[in-house]
């Protein structure tokens, strides 16, 4: 079978699709991919072993170019005979969802990462919902990420209940549990290192989040509360991301980011994330809405405990008291809980590692694409 992938940016392959590339090829399946243009695109489809295109696939609506995308990957489908379309994101899969059904390709899939109309308004929230049930309706089949995806995308009418799904209990590609994200795999020479490149010292009690740096995952509640902190000299805010133009944060906040000598901005990492929670002794995940966060299911496999809040997607992400904690979106409450962990160890890691191996490993979720494909 002949697969093509189809995303918004580099950024998100490893996350979508990772190691499954090989994990397919290695079954005779043949994978591709299109994607906006991007510098680490030609090396990845050389590690990975798959063959693509380059075009522009915005978040934002621009009907010519989005139109000259749906032809380039049209052309795409019918060179390399796809028997399978797979697209991710709204945008992703709307693109995909409508050349897969011009092209008359029996298969179309469009995964479902998340309800970004949910913290949008008035003809705004309108038009993202109905781009969605677009992408929907020239769908086959559609994996929500998680089981409150599942939930709301039916309470919202995007699509009708049994062209929905979850594979197993959540996630679009599973976490690599006994290789990347393993502590026991961890190499404590190449740790320190980094350790030193940072200046975070051993005593240090780090805070840590990675993602993107807008306003709808929560980094404007997060600087606040890392301020709220008392006794806190030894604490560091530890940022692993990117700016983004697209509901960016309020300038004040990111020169406090870029400037302050206790919070750590990395900027994008290509690779490695293993590391930075490691260097992590708790993970935050402020969002207002999420698919089901692959950051948090990371980082307790890696045994660090969470704190996250209870909109979509992050409700299914942790077990409360358990394997983290959750918070309102509120930086009163967020510092009370890192607080909790900082002080008090209110939560035993290694519990949420157990918890990620037995239910979220990746061999888990390919297995269950396999059936579907």
């Amino acid at each position: 079978m002949n697969i093509l992938h189809v995303v918004n940016i580099y950024f998100v392959l490893p996350y979508f699709i990772g190691d499954q590339f090989t994990y397919f090829k290695e079954r005779g399946y043949r994978m591709n991919v299109v994607c906006s243009p991007s510098e680490y695109l030609a090396d990845y489809a050389k590690q990975q072993g798959f063959e693509y295109i380059e075009t522009p696939v915005n978040r934002s609506i621009s009907i010519k170019q989005d139109l000259t995308s749906i032809r380039n990957i049209c052309k795409f489908i019918r060179k390399k005979k796809i028997d399978i379309v797979v697209g991710h994101t709204p945008k992703g899969a709307l693109l995909a969802m409508i050349a897969g059904w011009l092209c008359r390709v029996p298969k179309r899939i469009y995964f479902r990462h998340g309800l970004v109309y949910e913290t949008s308004h008035g003809l705004k929230r309108t038009i993202l919902k109905t781009v969605d049930r677009i992408a929907s309706a020239c769908a086959t089949q559609i994996v929500c990420v998680s089981p409150s995806v599942l939930r709301r995308s039916i309470e919202d009418r995007l699509a009708p209940a049994k062209k929905q799904m979850i594979l197993s209990k959540g996630t679009c590609n599973g976490i690599d549990t006994q290789g990347h994200f393993n502590p026991a795999n961890i190499d404590k020479a190449r740790l320190n290192e980094l350790k030193a490149k940072y200046g975070i010292k051993d005593d240090d009690f780090v805070i840590g989040y990675s993602g993107r740096m807008v306003r709808d995952k929560g980094i404007i509640e997060l600087v606040r509360a890392f301020d709220k902190l008392k006794d806190a000299d030894n604490c560091k805010l530890l940022l692993v991301g990117m700016f983004e133009k697209r509901d960016a944060l309020p300038d004040d906040v990111k020169n406090r980011i870029e400037n302050d000598p206790r919070i750590i901005y990395t900027g994008f990492i290509n690779g490695g994330m293993e590391y930075y929670y490691a260097m992590m002794n708790v993970y935050v995940l402020a969002s207002y809405r999420e698919g089901f966060p692959t950051g948090v299911l990371e980082a307790q496999s890696m045994g660090k405990p969470v704190i996250t809040t209870r909109v979509t997607g992050c409700c299914d992400s942790i077990i409360d008291g358990k394997t983290g904690l959750f918070i309102d979106n509120d930086a009163d409450d967020l510092a009370k809980k890192i607080d909790m962990i900082r002080r008090d160890n209110a939560i035993d890691g290694m519990e949420g590692r157990k918890w990620v191996v037995e239910n979220y490993d990746s061999r888990i979720i390919w297995k269950e694409i396999e059936k579907l494909y």
